[in-house]
């Protein structure tokens, strides 16, 4: 039974494939701005904070009116 016990098993084969076309240094520059890209993406506003500490006081102060 070579289902279950230790057969040969397959692996994937290696290849070096190289566009037609292809520019390294083209290749450093997109990705260098792709990586400033996604740095600057991460910044994010203090706008965001200030709308969840008021979407926070909005929501305790309907909690207190209600319960009270």
């Amino acid at each position: 039974m070579g289902l279950f016990g230790p057969s040969k098993r397959s692996r994937h084969r290696r290849f070096s494939y190289e566009p037609r076309y292809y520019d390294p240094e083209r290749e450093e520059r997109l990705s260098r701005r792709m990586h400033i890209m996604s740095r600057t993406r991460r910044r994010r506003s203090p706008a965001g904070l200030i709308y969840f500490g008021m979407l926070l006081a909005l929501a305790i102060w309907i909690y207190q009116s209600i319960s009270a």
